[in-house]
């Protein structure tokens, strides 16, 4: 549990210091990061090159865990987790995944941020998003 909750804040710390290796580098070879547009589905070399120009000029993002859970597979070799973040920007955000052990270190083979939307408001903000990819979507001919 150690070892994949230092990989865990090892990866978050990295994004807020803007280190590429630190943080995509945990990413498996075949590792894919979900960001929270429907549109944000990234290959660990397509994360990469979104990074890329915030990290060049010194910019990171900060995600702080504070509630971590994690489960293993039966070989110890796979864990799943789920944690609650918060962001400046965002506020509270959750995190889950998937990171598998390999040559003794784990690495992230899934990592899916999601924003999280108070039931009393969900309706609203359904509605504002479908108002968006209304105005989103090309004129009918």
């Amino acid at each position: 549990m150690r070892e994949v909750n230092a990989a865990l804040d090892g990866f978050h710390a990295a994004a807020a210091r803007a280190d590429m290796e630190g943080y995509v580098g945990r990413l498996s070879a075949d590792g894919v990061f979900l960001g929270t547009d429907a549109g944000e589905r990234w290959t660990r070399e397509e994360f990469r090159a979104f990074c890329k120009p915030y990290f060049r000029a010194g910019r990171g993002w900060e995600y702080v865990p504070h509630e971590r859970h994690v489960a293993f597979s039966a070989d110890g070799r796979t864990a799943w987790f789920d944690e609650i973040l918060s962001n400046e920007a965002y506020g509270t955000l959750r995190g889950s995944g998937v990171l598998t052990l390999q040559n003794g270190q784990w690495r992230v083979e899934q990592y899916n941020l999601a924003m999280l939307v108070p039931n009393d408001v969900a309706k609203a903000v359904a509605e504002l998003i479908g108002q968006w990819e209304v105005g989103k979507r090309p004129a009918d001919p």
